[in-house]
Order: structure tokens, then C-alpha cells, then sequence
């Protein structure tokens, strides 16, 4: 049974620092396309970033870019995403997600961790 299991989240200001995990168990990582993703309320679910097999390749949300950094450690089936100088706009719901392709696309992802919450005040 695959299992992927976020944590990190939580409530920081404007500008702070927070350090996502995503713990993957049931799969090899290193089959699989790894990606963060967020919803905030009331919006669509956007990939916020996305990192390869080997991590070769990194991708980010224009947003996103400069302030969080996407790693994978396959031997400790865990991938993470520190995000610094967080911004009131990255509060969300955010997920972590496996891919057998290379892509930014939802619909692409087949496995999906439960979320957790990040907000940032203002």
C-alpha cells in the first residue's frame, strides 16, 4: 500500500521559514517524478514544484521561485520543500504527490499524500 505522508506545515509570519516532508512508503521513490502542491480555499490545486527521478531536473511556480527549494533523498524515501520568506499568498493546503512522468499537470500524479496546512499571517 503506497503511502505518502507530509508534515511541517504550520502557522508562520510574513517572511518566515517552514520545512515541508513528504515520507513515502509501499513504492521506490526513485520510480517516480516527485511534486509539491497547494489549495488554498476556494481555489484550483496548482503544483507549486516538481523534481525528477535523479534530481536532475526542478521545476517551480513563477511565484515560488528564489524562496523554495524542492530536494529528494531516494535511499530515505522522503522528498522535502523549504520554503523561506513565506508570503501571506502561499497560505494553503499543501501536498506532496508521485509521478511516473515528468509533468506539472494534476491529473499526471497517482498517488497523493493527505495535505497539510500551512498559513501565513500577515
Amino acid at each position: 500500500q503506497v503511502q505518502l505522508v507530509e508534515s511541517g506545515g504550520g502557522l508562520v509570519q510574513t517572511g518566515g521559514s517552514l520545512r515541508l516532508s513528504c515520507a513515502a512508503s509501499g513504492l521506490a521513490l526513485s520510480d517516480y517524478v516527485m511534486g509539491w502542491f497547494r489549495q488554498a480555499p476556494g481555489k484550483e490545486r496548482d503544483i507549486v514544484a516538481s523534481i525528477s527521478w535523479s534530481s536532475t531536473r526542478t521545476y517551480y511556480r513563477d511565484s515560488v521561485k528564489g524562496r523554495f527549494t524542492i530536494d529528494r533523498d531516494n535511499n530515505a524515501n522522503t522528498v522535502w520543500l523549504q520554503m523561506n520568506s513565506l508570503k501571506p499568498e502561499d497560505t494553503a493546503v499543501y501536498y506532496c504527490a508521485a509521478s511516473k512522468a515528468l509533468s506539472s499537470r494534476t491529473y499526471d500524479y497517482v498517488h497523493w499524500g493527505q495535505g497539510t496546512q500551512v498559513t501565513v499571517s500577515s
